[in-house]
């Protein structure tokens, strides 16, 4: 009991130690992402448009590339891969399965079925009739995932749920691309890849909140997530209340994963490898997992999209490219080292 009681402080202190370390390696990696593209600017011009920038002081060289693309950018890429894996680990935590992502509560296939038909009726890739309709469809599927789910209580029907409307969007969304002109499925083929190539201030000024707020709201409930982990019983028994717990945590991922799903399209794997690798290094503790998962998945993106527009450079690869070519060989390397019998997790 003395060890057990001894190896709590040793283990709060590694885990504050990596959310320090993680924190880091954002900086770092936001850093270089400024530096890169189709130009590359070295660290000490970036530092110098920056200070500039803060200071008001008159622009000059390079400053526009740094201060009205790359920026802008960055700051998107730092809040969607923060609200994609804090999405993932609070659906883990809700249904209590590692392998959860947002996706399961049906706001990405809702926001493929609301920008395919945006696109379809006339509107370009990356314009904001297409985001609206991608946020808006997000969110009637997942309203409809709740409202189908409550009527029986337990995350299971939920679950259940989720699968349906999922199936049923992806039908409608292969529906509106058989009806579809050749380039209306070019635009949606690249709508549905991903892409970061639309961020701009006024882009960020709207979208932010819609990220910000679940996000800073999300960890507040982690004391909850953990309860739920024993089960939804054991839960209210510890004084949780999970018929009102669930329904404001979807509510939550469903905001912020729709509005990055809108502005962005489908950017996979990021709400299922970062959640689930910090799960199984560290342990389930929502206290710990929900800021790491931000800070990770932040970090995986923003590295992705200054890859994205390295690699093919003066041109872009679509960034959902990149992140399943990691999250693929990520699942394959966890499979191939499970024993017979053993968990995923």
């Amino acid at each position: 009991m003395n060890s057990v009681a001894a190896s709590l402080p040793r283990r709060h202190a590694s885990r504050q130690a990596l959310l320090g370390a993680l924190a880091l390696l954002l900086v770092a990696t936001a850093t270089w992402s400024l530096t890169r593209g189709a130009m590359v600017i070295s660290p000490g011009d970036v530092a110098g448009a920056l200070v500039r920038w803060l200071s008001g002081a008159a622009a000059r060289g390079d400053d526009s590339i740094i201060l009205s693309l790359r920026l802008p950018r960055l700051l998107l890429a730092t809040m969607v891969g923060a609200a994609l894996a804090t999405g993932g680990s609070t659906m883990q935590g809700l249904f209590r399965n590692p392998l959860a992502d947002p996706g399961l509560i049906g706001v990405s296939a809702g926001a493929a079925v609301g920008a395919v038909g945006a696109i379809v009726l006339g509107g370009q890739s990356g314009s904001w009739r297409v985001a609206a309709f991608a946020f808006v469809g997000g969110l009637v599927a997942t309203t409809l995932v709740f409202l189908i789910g409550r009527r029986r209580p337990g995350v299971a029907n939920l679950l259940l749920a989720g699968v349906a409307i999922n199936a049923i969007a992806m039908a409608g969304v292969g529906l509106l691309t058989y009806l579809a002109n050749e380039n209306q499925l070019r635009d949606l083929t690249f709508w549905s890849l991903g892409s970061l190539g639309g961020a701009s201030w006024s882009r960020l000024a709207i979208v932010a909140p819609w990220i910000v707020l679940p996000l800073l709201l999300l960890p507040r409930a982690a004391a909850a997530l953990n309860a739920l982990l024993l089960g939804e019983g054991e839960a209210a028994l510890l004084g949780f209340r999970p018929e009102r717990l669930q329904p404001l945590l979807v509510a939550l991922v469903a905001l912020a994963v729709g509005a990055s799903v809108a502005f962005t399209g489908v950017i996979g794997f990021i709400g299922l490898v970062v959640p689930h690798l910090l799960r199984m290094t560290y342990g389930p503790d929502h206290r710990f997992l929900l800021p790491a998962s931000a800070l990770g998945g932040a970090t995986l993106l923003v590295a992705a999209d200054a890859l994205a527009r390295t690699v093919v450079a003066p041109g872009e690869l679509p960034i959902g490219v990149l992140t399943a070519l990691v999250g693929g060989p990520f699942f394959l390397w966890l499979l191939l080292r499970r024993r017979d019998g053993e968990p995923v997790s």
